[in-house]
């Protein structure tokens, strides 16, 4: 009996988690949220190192579709801190409102 009880506990918790993960997936992909991160990221010249489709200059990786590998919610940790993420990147540490932060990680997310 036991292992059925620890089975409906670990079942509960993936549905919790998915349903949090559907949550932030609806949040992030709201149109309004994209089409400000798509003016966040030309008005913070972030294509000056990034492209997105045929748009922008090749020096850092190509974001295109960023979003098929990350998670919104990802990127909105890589953008308030890159080098807390992976301490080798060249990427800077930007001085981004937490607007702009959520409103980029939303466009890129949407980056399939």
């Amino acid at each position: 009996m036991r292992p059925m009880r620890t089975l409906g506990i670990a079942a509960l918790l993936v549905v919790v988690g998915m349903l949090s993960a559907n949550a932030w997936h609806a949040w992030a992909q709201d149109p309004g949220l994209i089409e400000a991160g798509n003016r966040a990221f030309m008005k913070q010249g972030c294509y000056g190192c990034h492209t997105v489709g045929k748009m922008g200059t090749p020096i850092g990786p190509d974001l295109s579709h960023v979003g098929a590998k990350y998670r919104a919610e990802y990127l909105e940790r890589w953008l308030r801190d890159p080098s807390d993420l992976r301490p080798s990147t060249h990427m800077p540490t930007l001085e981004l409102s937490n607007d702009d932060i959520k409103a980029i990680a939303a466009f890129l997310g949407s980056r399939q």
